[in-house]
C-alpha cells in the first residue's frame, strides 16, 4: 500500500474552517527544510489560507455548487473562466477546494510568464504553491498526482472589456494536449462576480509601454484597480471530463475537444446568472 492510500485512509473529514487542521491534512512532498520542489512552504500556505479564508468567507461571501466533483486526489486540471482584471478569480477556486470539500484538496495555479518580474511576487506566488504557467512545470505537477488550475482564455480573459463580461474569450489549446498526454480528468469551473470586481476600461498604450498585458483604469479613485468590489461569488465545479486520443493531434481535432470543455463552463456560467440574486448579494 502506497503513502498516498495510507494517508487518505488515515484522514478523515476535516472541519471547513479549521485552517491549521486542513494545512497539516495536505499532501505535501517537501524536502528538510520544508520546501517542494517548485518552493510550496507549508507553513507559507497556512498563514495564506487563514486570510484567504476571511475574503472567501466574509468579503465575497462566495458560495461553491457541485463541490463533490472536485476529485480529493489525483491528477487533475480545473479548467476556468478568466476575468476581473486581478486574479482573485484563482485565488477564490484555490480557496473553494482547500475549504469546501470534506478534505482539502490544494490546486496549483498557472501564472501569467510576467508575474515572476513584479517584486515579490515570484517569491510569494512559489511559497503559495502558484507556479508560472509553462507546459513543463504543469507536467511535472501532474506526474506528482498534483491538482492544477488552468485560465485557457489567458490575459485576454482578464483583460476583456466590462461589455463583454461573462463572454469567454478563444480558449488554447494547451490544457487539452496536456491531459490526454497525462492521461488526467478535466473538471470545468465557472467563476460568478470576478467580471464585476473592478470594471475598467484597458488602456492599451500604456500597458505596451509598460511591457504587461492590460493596464487597468477604474471609474473611481485611486482609477487603478487595487482592491476589488466586494461581489458577491459564485462557483460552479463541473462533473470531470474525460477524453482519448493523441496530443500531438492536429489543432482542427484538438478544437472540437476544447470546444466542449468551453461549453460546459458556458453552460454553468449562464445557470450562475440565472441563479444570482444580484451582483452584491
Amino acid at each position: 500500500m502506497g503513502l498516498r492510500e495510507r494517508l487518505r485512509q488515515l484522514r478523515g473529514p476535516v472541519p471547513e474552517d479549521d485552517v491549521a487542521g486542513r494545512t497539516n491534512a495536505l499532501v505535501v512532498r517537501g524536502n528538510e527544510f520544508g520546501f517542494d520542489p517548485f518552493g510550496l512552504s507549508r507553513a507559507h500556505v497556512k498563514t495564506a489560507a487563514s486570510v484567504v479564508r476571511w475574503i472567501y468567507r466574509h468579503y465575497f461571501r462566495a458560495s461553491a455548487f457541485g463541490v463533490e466533483n472536485i476529485p480529493l486526489d489525483g491528477r487533475v486540471i480545473f479548467v476556468s473562466n478568466h476575468s476581473g482584471q486581478l486574479p482573485f478569480d484563482g485565488m477564490v477556486i484555490g480557496a473553494a477546494t482547500f475549504l469546501e470539500p470534506e478534505r482539502p484538496r490544494l490546486v496549483r495555479s498557472m501564472v501569467e510568464y510576467f508575474v515572476p518580474t513584479v517584486p515579490f511576487a515570484s517569491y510569494l506566488f512559489a511559497r503559495w504553491g502558484q507556479i508560472v504557467g509553462t507546459p513543463e512545470n504543469c507536467r511535472r505537477l501532474l506526474a506528482a498526482e498534483e491538482a492544477v488550475l488552468v485560465f485557457p482564455e489567458g490575459a485576454r480573459g482578464i483583460s476583456k472589456p466590462f461589455s463583454r463580461r461573462y463572454q469567454l474569450a478563444e480558449f488554447g489549446k494547451g490544457f487539452m494536449r496536456l491531459a490526454l498526454e497525462m492521461q488526467c480528468p478535466i473538471v470545468p469551473v465557472a467563476v460568478i462576480g470576478a467580471e464585476e470586481q473592478a470594471p475598467a476600461v484597458n488602456v492599451r498604450p500604456l500597458a505596451k509601454l509598460l511591457g504587461i498585458p492590460a493596464f487597468p483604469v477604474v471609474p473611481y479613485p485611486p482609477f487603478v484597480p487595487l482592491v476589488p468590489l466586494p461581489v458577491k461569488y459564485r462557483l460552479y465545479f463541473g462533473a470531470p471530463m474525460r477524453f482519448t486520443g493523441d496530443a500531438d493531434d492536429d489543432d482542427e481535432t484538438m478544437g472540437a475537444q476544447v470546444a466542449s470543455v468551453k461549453q460546459a463552463i458556458e453552460a454553468m456560467i449562464e445557470r450562475g446568472l440565472r441563479e444570482r440574486a444580484h451582483v452584491f448579494w
